[in-house]
């Protein structure tokens, strides 16, 4: 695995689909945080796009996973932070691609968009490839600090 800790944070279109995500990391014996929300009140991605970033600022060895209805809105909050590279995939090759080309250190999935057998493979996917760095160094760098 490429990450000491796994951060996960949904809001409530992305509950059911994290508490998967959860049992599914936990029975791999992987150290999981879950950020919530643990019930299925309406809750706010932003909120939770933010609250796994900054729980990442401090943990440089820790990834997360976050969850909303379609994963593009909980992407966007995440992605507002320089440190974090959140990815939205759809499937395993984009999961593996984003680890390898781009070193992302976030997975946002869209629970309506996917079954639960994809977005556990797509989890598996995110976890073991390793970013592959190279001809993409330069350009992971320009992520977190972009030219003006």
């Amino acid at each position: 695995m490429n990450f000491t800790k796994i951060y996960l944070a949904s809001d409530h279109g992305g509950l059911t689909l994290k508490a998967e995500i959860k049992a599914h990391l936990e029975k791999q014996a992987i150290l999981v945080e879950d950020l919530g929300p643990t019930e299925g009140q309406s809750v706010d991605y932003p909120d939770y796009g933010a609250k796994c970033a900054l729980a990442l600022k401090d943990d440089e060895g820790a990834g997360g996973i976050i969850i909303c209805g379609s994963g593009i809105g909980i992407s966007i909050a995440a992605n507002r932070h320089s440190w974090v590279r959140a990815a939205l995939v759809h499937d395993v090759t984009t999961a593996h691609l984003c680890r390898e080309h781009n070193n992302a250190n976030v997975l946002a999935l869209g629970e309506r968009l996917m079954g639960v057998t994809t977005a556990l493979e797509c989890v598996d996917s995110f976890l073991t490839t390793p970013f592959e760095g190279g001809r993409h160094e330069n350009r992971v760098e320009k992520l977190t600090n972009l030219p003006k």
